[in-house]
């Protein structure tokens, strides 16, 4: 006795609801690897859970806290920092394709690092934290913001005109 196929697969039906980008690497190549896919909804159900987590921590969280090892994480915290600077740096010298990904990830940790900046600094310093935010970290952020797109369209017209090229004849 035969069976009947099985109903259809999750994934396929999420694939029938949001299509893919009209972005010029998906003419030439959709990434359907099931973590990929997964990935789309597996983000939107931890972003739904995170809301009323974030709401419960403001009401329980008490408003001061002492950390044995504040220092050690602000340390490590502009270590990371420096290494994404560096390596942002590498990759515009360099003109690599990965300036984008990098850049990207430069301006989120800059942009946290003047949130918990201004959040953490005590009274009479706070000045020189705004200071540095508002000059120094968030200008710094936009421009790693705007070398991540400006990198990754740089990309997308390179797919393009590699798309309209002529293919040459192959050899024997």
């Amino acid at each position: 006795m035969s069976s009947s196929p099985s109903t259809e697969d999750p994934l396929d039906k999420l694939d029938q609801l949001v299509d893919a980008a009209p972005e010029p690497e998906n003419a030439v190549l959709t990434d359907n690897a099931p973590v990929v896919r997964w990935t789309g909804p597996l983000f939107a159900l931890l972003a739904v859970i995170l809301l009323p987590w974030t709401l419960y921590l403001g009401i329980t969280l008490p408003s001061r806290q002492e950390s044995s090892h504040y220092d050690v994480a602000w340390v490590g915290f502009d270590l990371f920092l420096l290494a994404l600077l560096a390596g942002t740096a590498y990759c515009a010298l360099r003109r690599s394709r990965y300036l984008s990904t990098l850049a990207g990830a430069t301006a989120a940790l800059l942009i946290v690092d003047a949130w918990f900046d201004c959040v953490t600094t005590p009274g009479p310093q706070l000045w020189l934290s705004l200071a540095l935010c508002f000059l120094v970290e968030l200008p710094l952020a936009g421009l790693c913001l705007w070398l991540s797109y400006h990198t990754h369209q740089i990309a997308e017209r390179r797919i393009l005109l590699l798309r309209r090229r002529p293919r040459r004849g192959r050899r024997r």
